[in-house]
């Protein structure tokens, strides 16, 4: 994904748009061949499929989705959901030039390897696991980059799909002691789903696939290779 890592950092704000996000998306599918093909998101990941799922629905074969609402659901409880406002106020730091870069940058990236630990279970993340993360944040332009994203979000909505209403069938798996995100966005993100499956992990939070990888990937693997999903709770 653009900014993260070894994937390209294009400068500005705008180059993090949701739309262009999924013009990523986009273009890989193609790269990949013109069927259809399976899709697994968490976290940004997981907005940024759902967004590709509203724009070129003939290009999933399935969504999988891990802790990550969808793009309508999280906006309308932005709104109407005193809590999940609450949870998600480090969107509105992140919008300050310069300073939360700063801040995740110092002591080697301590603010960062704090937060990966504070938003765990405990012992999910060793010691050479946050250096690597850390090292990864370092990089020349990779911090801005990275809140890009949450700057974008906040500041120019995408153009609106043609239906909010998400076609492939979709399995969503959800840590429910996610920190950032509320359980209460789950069934409004099935519902604007043709045909969803919800799976919570109650042990698990928002890194739910570092904490219970066999039982995520057991679920992503059934869902993958599963005929017809069951109708729509």
């Amino acid at each position: 994904m653009r900014g993260y890592h070894r994937s390209s950092q294009p400068r500005g704000v705008g180059a993090y748009r949701l739309d262009r996000l999924a013009g990523d998306l986009r273009a890989l599918l193609d790269d990949l061949g013109p069927e259809s093909h399976p899709v697994v998101g968490h976290d940004w990941g997981g907005a940024v499929a759902w967004w590709g799922a509203l724009l070129f629905p003939s290009r999933f074969a399935r969504l999988a989705i891990l802790n990550a609402p969808h793009p309508a659901a999280f906006r309308r409880a932005l709104v109407t959901d005193r809590e999940q406002r609450r949870r998600a106020r480090y969107f509105l730091y992140f919008q300050l030039p310069f300073l939360p870069e700063r801040k995740l940058a110092a002591a080697g990236g301590r603010a960062l390897r704090s937060m990966l630990r504070r938003t765990s279970r405990p012992g999910t993340f060793g010691d050479d696991e946050l250096a690597r993360y850390a090292a990864a944040a370092a990089v020349p332009g990779a911090l801005t980059a990275m809140l890009n994203w949450y700057r974008a979000a906040l500041r120019r909505l995408p153009p609106r799909p043609p239906s909010l209403v998400v076609e492939p069938p979709v399995r969503i798996v959800w840590g429910t002691r996610d920190m950032a995100l509320c359980e209460t966005l789950v069934e409004p993100s099935a519902r604007l789903c043709r045909a969803a499956e919800v799976y919570r992990l109650p042990e698990a939070g928002h890194w739910l696939q570092h904490e219970e990888p066999e039982r995520v990937n057991a679920l992503l693997l059934d869902f993958l290779a599963a005929q017809p999903v069951r109708s729509p709770r």
